[in-house]
């Protein structure tokens, strides 16, 4: 019968010879291991100072790029929006920052601009609906109609759009007496906020798209929505255009993606996907202009864009007066 002892023997003679075993393996395996290591932190390190040197150049490249096309962009859209008025609309989650920059060089193509419109959360929740909807149909002036299939946000885009812009040159920068009450109704409701004066109607509008996807679960609700809203501007007016940034707004779930893969408002309302771009910026006015003479087109960088930008006019800018919208 095997006793205690050996047991005792036989467990350290275990440990003893895996004690050899790691102490032998680690000295054969020390040198080569070691090196290969050494060697392999030293490419690391070479590779990574290298893509940050081409970082730092690309980063300085783009600094002198958008210097000078902020340089040359009150040439490049001198006189373009001469006469006109611009009303700016921003969504839930637009980028303030290119939203500035388009009403900065808005103004140096001669536009003037009516104010800015302010949509908020409430405005493209399902549950506010209802209560959206009441609101129109009480604020709308009697005569005003709407189409038997329209949706609550059909009615509000066309509300909102007699009340903001116009394409006859009698009643710019006039309020129409008939919608005074709607942004102090939508306002006092929590619909909407106001900057400026968007009351004193424009001629052409600039919606801002979110600066990101929609969410998974939205099903289309706030793109529909959006959607409804940069159309009736433009019916209301003469023309309108959606902008935001190619990989957000142009991405999957964009609110330029909705636009465009939406047959009938794309064939009217103009976007641009560039507006994070110095040149961007030059291109909306493009694009106003272009709606403002009756065209449309989806320009930019991202999915769905025809082009980066319009065909220059063949000859100077004559603004439509006959026809509301594009």
């Amino acid at each position: 019968m095997i006793d205690f002892r050996y047991h005792l023997v036989s467990i350290v003679a275990i440990f003893l010879a895996l004690a050899v075993g790691i102490v032998l393996g680690t000295n054969l395996l020390q040198d080569p291991a070691i090196k290969t290591a050494n060697e392999m932190t030293r490419q690391l390190t070479q590779a990574n100072d290298g893509l940050r040197g081409d970082l730092d150049a690309m980063k300085q490249r783009e600094q002198v790029h958008q210097e000078f096309v902020a340089t040359l962009t009150p040439q490049l859209v001198a006189g373009s929006l001469a006469g006109e008025r611009v009303l700016v609309v921003e969504a839930p989650g637009a980028n303030d920052t290119y939203r500035e920059l388009t009403e900065q060089v808005v103004e140096e193509a001669g536009a003037t601009l009516s104010g800015r419109l302010v949509l908020l959360d409430k405005f493209f929740d399902p549950k506010s609906a209802g209560v959206l909807d009441g609101l129109v149909n009480q604020l709308k002036p009697a005569e005003m109609a709407f189409a038997t299939t329209a949706t609550v946000h059909d009615r509000a885009a066309t509300l909102l759009a007699a009340a903001l812009v116009t394409a006859d040159p009698a009643q710019v920068n006039t309020a129409n007496e008939a919608t005074t009450a709607v942004l102090d109704g939508l306002l006092k409701g929590g619909f909407v906020e106001v900057d400026g004066d968007p009351l004193n109607r424009a001629t052409l509008a600039v919606v801002y798209a979110p600066d990101a996807p929609y969410e998974k679960d939205d099903d289309g609700g706030a793109a529909a929505a959006l959607n409804a809203l940069a159309g009736g501007l433009d019916a209301g007016g003469k023309g309108a255009v959606m902008a935001g940034a190619a990989a957000t707004s142009a991405g999957p779930r964009g609110a330029i993606t909705a636009l465009r893969d939406d047959g009938e408002i794309a064939k009217r309302v103009s976007t641009v996907d560039s507006a994070d771009m110095p040149e961007g910026q030059v291109v909306i006015v493009y694009a106003l202009r272009e709606q403002a003479n009756g065209g449309v087109g989806q320009y930019g960088t991202g999915t769905g864009a025809s082009a980066f930008q319009p065909e220059p006019p063949t000859s100077a800018p004559t603004p439509t007066t006959t026809e509301a919208g594009s």
